[in-house]
């Protein structure tokens, strides 16, 4: 069986009660567990109850009706969508599989590996220095860029003073002090540093020293773990504007500016440009801080060396980077990069090369 079970939840049950709640129907685990550790609940500090109960929850999901196999995904939020999209037409070709998917920051994803001991078959970064900084060479051996975005200001029809909010004002604008941004959390996210990035970005271009920490400075109560839980935010009318990837605008109906190249991280070709921005994120030990250069926008992925599921994991692999993925990739907003870019081709398995640009590493 696969361990499903976080360290300190583990220790709650008993290696017997663990297969035998294995070898039951979902309905009948759920049962199980629930009358089990009721009193065991109620001993509990609050948050670890709540994570008993979470992990009782999953178990019991990842039985599945039939028994069958189980692929594990771990991915950026701004990816939901298309792996939703990604795993219903995979299950649909592949009967008997279920694909299992767990959004959050690409940081925090990675470090569900690294420091919490999570299993999962394949990882989905939005961007792809997470995964060589963080996963390689320890817990996998290749990396592969599939996909581009870029950095937009998305808003609501009804945001102040949308009907004006333009290239050549829009900083004054989210400056007034009756307009509230958000953005995400650039020690947890991509997306979160990459508008730092941009912001930066903006001061030089526009020539207004002091802007990027005027706009960084700002409703910084609005700072989200990852960008895609500033959608219900701004779809609430909590905030007005959001600094956010343009896939998610397009997916979620949104209006949105678009930014200068030399400002968004959407261009390969100005990457030497955006490299002259940097942000400290938290290092892989307490206290201790990682610098991180700008690039242009790549979203990269891996099959874990100790994939559970290896086989399936590489099958889902070659899905997403075909031409049919690629497609999937298009209708949720993204760009797939075509041929996709490995960090180091020559580490790639052979059925993924045909996938890849030649002798590339962009």
């Amino acid at each position: 069986m696969r361990r499903v079970f976080d360290k300190p939840v583990a220790i709650l049950l008993s290696p017997a009660t663990r297969k035998m709640i294995s070898m039951l129907r979902p309905s009948a685990a759920v049962l199980l567990l629930a009358s089990a550790t009721r009193k065991m609940i109620s001993l509990l500090r609050p948050s670890s109850a709540v994570l008993l109960l979470a992990s009782a929850i999953f178990l019991a999901g990842c039985q599945g009706a039939g028994g069958g196999k189980k692929l594990v995904i771990f991915h950026a939020g701004s990816l939901s969508v298309p792996v939703r999209e990604l795993s219903d037409a995979f299950m649909k070709e592949n009967p008997g599989v279920t694909v299992l998917t767990e959004a959050a920051g690409s940081l925090h994803s990675a470090r569900k590996i690294t420091d919490l001991g999570r299993t999962c078959d394949i990882m989905l970064s939005a961007d792809h220095f997470v995964i060589s900084s963080m996963l390689i060479p320890e817990y996998a051996s290749w990396n592969i860029r599939f996909a581009t975005n870029e950095i937009v200001i998305a808003y609501r029809r009804e945001s102040a003073y949308s009907s004006i909010f333009r290239e050549d004002n829009w900083a004054d604008i989210l400056l007034k002090e009756d307009v509230i941004i958000g953005r995400a959390d650039p020690d947890a996210d991509p997306c979160g540093y990459r508008t730092v990035f941009a912001a930066r970005l903006a001061e030089e271009y526009y020539g207004r020293p002091g802007l990027a920490d005027s706009l960084l400075g700002k409703d910084t109560e609005y700072i989200r773990p990852k960008e895609v839980d500033l959608v219900a935010l701004i779809s609430s009318g909590v905030i007005d504007y959001m600094f956010q990837y343009r896939s998610v605008a397009v997916q979620h109906g949104f209006p949105f500016l678009e930014l200068p190249a030399e400002i968004n991280l959407s261009s390969p070709e100005m990457t030497e440009h955006y490299t002259g921005v940097s942000y400290m994120i938290p290092g892989e030990e307490p206290g201790m801080r990682t610098e991180v250069h700008g690039d242009y926008i790549s979203y990269s992925g891996t099959v874990l060396d100790r994939a559970p599921q290896k086989e399936l994991a590489m099958s889902f692999f070659e899905f997403m980077l075909s031409e049919d993925g690629r497609q999937i990739f298009r209708e949720c907003g993204q760009y797939p990069l075509t041929p996709a870019v490995a960090d180091d081709p020559d580490a790639v398995p052979s059925s993924l090369r045909k996938f890849i640009a030649a002798g590339s590493e962009q």
